[in-house]
């Protein structure tokens, strides 16, 4: 039975992380890799070991992605975006410690000075080496040109590994912080494009005028009239509505309900009334 153990293995750069508990033999690898110190702070001793466009940093393709166990599947390293024949630099100062072909691919290594015991390793490949095995190069020294692939991505790109014995690191934590800072924004200038049109020309013939800002007595004037006006506008409002109001109730011509309403209806009742009272009143008198 396989006893459980936990193990500390030193962060890339200051700390440390703890790493998740498993078999005493999946930790072995990891535990060889904490016997030495972890690599040191960065400094300005590192390079891209590819240049991107215009001379800006090179994209990362696919990001370092470990395995949860020495023999299961991951990407151990980082693939940096590059052109057919790149020039491939050291990305730190060292010295090459291995230059041969591997799996169909050209394979160089260099040992980083000074990365503790075991020490670090950075591998570069598919490249062409133009740098011999036991030289000593700096950080952004030229050591080879990008080969013609086989590569680990679709598109030319160069894979990029770091490791400390038989475990695999982090290759981009060898890199200073400012590094993956992009350049300052730049205006250029613009010749040759003509201006849409409708876009007036600003000159010495056309001089720009500002309103003077109005008084206080102007302010005033002004807030009078304003009030006014739209005193004068709800009356209109408020007569029109009314003789609208009228127009509704007023029955139309011809209408019983307008017949029963008319003066000369209403005079007609008043003289028949006044025919039946006086012939009540000579009926009365005659008995």
């Amino acid at each position: 039975m396989c006893a459980l153990h936990v193990v500390v293995v030193p962060a890339v750069g200051a700390g440390t992380i703890e790493v998740t508990t498993g078999v005493a033999e999946a930790a072995a690898p990891y535990a060889e890799a904490a016997l030495g110190p972890g690599p040191t702070a960065p400094t300005p001793e590192r390079s891209w070991p590819v240049d991107g466009p215009a001379g800006t940093r090179p994209a990362v393709l696919r990001s370092w992605e470990p395995p949860p166990t020495p023999w299961a599947a991951g990407h151990r390293g980082v693939d940096l975006a590059a052109s057919d024949g790149a020039v491939v630099r050291a990305a730190t100062p060292g010295q090459i410690a291995f230059v041969d072909t591997v799996a169909g691919r050209g394979v160089l290594t260099i040992e980083v000075s000074g990365s503790g015991h075991p020490p670090l390793h950075t591998t570069y490949e598919p490249v062409r080496a133009t740098a011999s095995k036991g030289q000593r190069v700096a950080a952004g020294q030229p050591v080879g040109m990008l080969e013609d692939g086989p590569y680990h991505c679709r598109a030319p790109c160069l894979h990029w590994g770091l490791r400390r014995g038989t475990a695999y690191l982090d290759p981009l934590s060898l890199m200073p912080p400012t590094a993956f800072r992009n350049g300052p924004s730049r205006l250029l200038p613009i010749f040759g494009i003509p201006l849409p049109r409708g876009v007036p020309t600003v000159g010495p013939s056309r001089p720009h005028r500002e309103r003077p800002a109005p008084t206080a007595h102007e302010t005033t004037n002004v807030s009078a009239g304003t009030t006014g006006a739209a005193l004068l506008g709800a009356i209109t409002l408020a007569g029109a509505a009314l003789w609208a109001l009228g127009r509704l109730r007023r029955p139309p011509e011809g209408s019983r309900r307008a017949r029963l309403r008319s003066p000369s209806r209403w005079a007609a009742i008043r003289q028949r009334r006044r025919r039946r009272c006086g012939a009540r009143a000579a009926v009365k008198s005659g008995a």
